[in-house]
């Protein structure tokens, strides 16, 4: 679940979705593309009651400085694509990258971007970064829940565009892991 409500993630994972938070199998991430407003939602990230927490950075519109990655699972850093995309710097991802690193934290790097993005790739210095967090394998809830847990976050919704049948969701198989 990626947002830049984080603010409104939180209330609710302290709240309404308490129940859900710590599930291993539900990964909570705020995008973070810039200082100014991607920054804060670093910090609020940490005031999550969640079992499992990532970073989305894409795009990437500035080197963001020393980032505080103690709460981080996993750190995602891409670039901004199509007509007017603003470019990346390399050392941008570079500090991010060494960052992870040194964190022990897993570090995903999804494209540099651009008007073309196939043709920019993904390597960095190199390499291609595929790193994952560890999966927890978790029992499934049972139908039950999964109905009840649906409600609750529907609930939460301030629409409802659709009704959802929670046992024709799709699950992931325990073997694969998100990309």
């Amino acid at each position: 679940v990626l947002t830049k409500r984080s603010h409104r993630m939180r209330r609710l994972l302290n709240s309404k979705l308490c129940d859900v938070a710590g599930a291993s199998h539900i990964w909570w991430g705020v995008s973070v593309e810039n200082r100014r407003t991607g920054l804060p939602r670093l910090r609020e990230l940490s005031r999550f009651r969640a079992k499992v927490r990532f970073l989305s950075v894409e795009p990437l519109l500035e080197h963001l400085g020393k980032l505080d990655l103690s709460i981080v699972d996993w750190v995602i850093v891409g670039g901004e694509s199509g007509r007017g995309a603003h470019p990346i710097q390399p050392d941008w991802v570079e500090s991010i990258q060494k960052q992870c690193q040194a964190a022990d934290v897993p570090f995903f790097f999804k494209q540099w971007g651009g008007i073309n993005k196939s043709s920019t790739g993904r390597s960095l210095n190199g390499r291609t970064f595929d790193e994952f967090p560890t999966i927890v394998r978790a029992k499934p809830p049972t139908q039950e829940h999964r109905r009840r847990l649906l409600n609750e976050m529907t609930s939460t919704m301030s629409y409802k565009s659709t009704t959802i049948d929670p046992l024709r969701v799709p699950t992931i198989p325990a073997d694969s892991h998100p990309t």
